[in-house]
């Protein structure tokens, strides 16, 4: 059988193949059965965009004497890094407010410690913007101060959360978008406290609050 022969009978093969290949599946669409079925359930969360941040520009300070009033007493002075509030949030709802609290650790030096009573602040708003949605908070100062306003005990320095800056309606506030408050500090210790490099904390917190019908 000559090369002709050959191809001619493996080309003749070759298409018997493929028409019963076609004819099978053919066949199989024919006769396709739902033999059952089972549901996936899909999940997303969409969280809204923007947020309600705090950011602090640096993470130390230092106080320097300052002359003292006070012949018994030694006073230093310096500045809380400036404290911003950001809110980018697209929708803020109705009602909700936020604030800025700081609290001082007691500051140590070795064995030796200050109380943090010892410490009070000044809040200001570093950066005039906006129509008076936030406002800072009122002063605090040291257990060695008088009371600074009669019948308002201050005097406490900052051993609780102590309003630094405060958005009684956070929709206003956000329409700015960001605000920035600092606060002036000072210390006063008795003038026999012990020498020493002293140092601690002063913790800067953000919060968010609803307000309730009474």
């Amino acid at each position: 059988m000559n090369n002709a022969v050959l191809l001619r009978a493996a080309a003749a093969a070759l298409g018997c193949v493929l028409v019963v290949g076609g004819a099978g599946s053919a066949f199989a669409a024919n006769n396709d059965d739902e033999m059952g079925n089972q549901q996936v359930g899909v999940a997303v969360q969409i969280d809204a965009i923007g947020a309600l941040t705090l950011s602090v520009a640096s993470g130390s300070t230092a106080l320097s004497e300052v002359a003292s009033t006070d012949p018994d007493i030694r006073a230093f002075s310096g500045a809380l890094p400036d404290v911003t509030v950001t809110d980018d949030r697209q929708n803020v709802p109705a009602g909700v407010f936020w604030y800025v609290t700081g609290q001082a650790s007691a500051l140590t030096s070795g064995q030796n410690s200050i109380d943090a009573g010892h410490l009070g602040w000044t809040p200001k708003m570093v950066i005039a913007q906006g129509n008076g949605e936030v406002a800072e908070g009122d002063p605090v100062t040291t257990v060695l101060d008088p009371d600074p306003v009669q019948g308002v005990k201050n005097n406490v320095g900052l051993v609780g959360n102590e309003l630094l800056a405060l958005s009684l309606d956070a929709q206003s506030a956000a329409a700015v978008g960001s605000w920035t408050a600092g606060a002036d500090l000072l210390l006063k210790v008795p003038k026999t406290v012990a020498p020493g490099a002293y140092s601690g904390t002063i913790t800067i917190t953000l919060w968010e609050g609803e307000q309730t019908s009474p």
